[in-house]
């Protein structure tokens, strides 16, 4: 078997790899794609695989835009975080999820349903209603979230965040009062939970809040450089293919 992954988290789609070389070493991952339109060029350079893996955030837009600009006859298995409601309407339409953070058990399910699937006759992947769920429903966004210290657990009003950051796999989140605790959830998937008016993904290390950003200041070539409250100690530069959306997303 062939497949592809699309996702825009280089941890995500390795750690997904791995998995899947788990189930079955004899998978071969043709490719690791992290934008619609890396996805689109090489469906449309390369023979089509027998699977794809395909998350629904990309950097560049939602992965529904795909299929505006290629034709895919391949069977998906989305890798999501949404809600239970979004979950319902995947699997009535026969089409798979793998519920992030992704678990082997339910990899190895979401394959064994594949290969039931493909050896039946295929149904026709409804992309359009998918996309005006995912695109029109209504948003339900984390209100708090749990962290561990020591053997206790608390939790933490997302109105007190002042940004999350990754490092070596592991992310953390850091309040307004400079206090940091690691959380079991990946950037990628935080930035499905957290309202867009207040968070934005700068880079692939970083998620910051609006209220965390104290000074832009502008370099050379129009790369920005944020100054955060608190300080990180390390320089925090916006990813030059975001520095177009930041702007946006600073003057909305």
């Amino acid at each position: 078997m062939k497949t592809i992954i699309i996702e825009d988290e280089k941890f995500a789609a390795n750690h997904l790899e791995k998995m899947i070389l788990k189930f079955d070493v004899g998978i071969r991952v043709l490719a690791k794609l992290e934008s619609v339109e890396e996805a689109v060029n090489w469906l449309r350079e390369n023979e089509e695989p027998d699977l794809i893996f395909l998350d629904i955030h990309l950097e560049d837009d939602l992965s529904f835009a795909i299929f505006d600009k290629v034709k895919v006859k391949a069977p998906i298995i989305f890798t999501t975080a949404y809600d239970e409601y979004a979950i319902r309407a995947f699997k009535l339409k026969s089409i798979d999820y793998l519920l992030k953070p992704i678990m082997q058990e339910d990899l190895n399910k979401s394959i064994d349903k594949y290969k039931d699937w493909n050896s039946t006759p295929k149904p026709a992947l409804d992309v359009e209603s998918l996309y005006q769920l995912i695109n029109l429903r209504t948003p339900h966004y984390k209100d708090r979230f749990s962290v561990t210290v020591g053997l206790k657990i608390k939790t933490v009003e997302t109105i007190d965040i002042a940004y999350f950051y990754s490092l070596e796999g592991i992310t953390f989140l850091v309040t307004r009062d400079n206090r940091e605790y690691t959380i079991d959830h990946s950037l990628d998937s935080l930035g499905d939970q957290l309202n867009p008016n207040d968070f934005f993904r700068i880079n692939r290390q970083f998620l910051v809040g609006l209220k965390s950003i104290r000074q832009v200041h502008l370099y050379p070539k129009s790369r920005l450089k944020l100054e955060l409250e608190p300080t990180f100690l390390q320089d925090v530069m916006v990813s030059q293919d975001k520095n177009v959306k930041f702007k946006e997303w600073l003057d909305s």
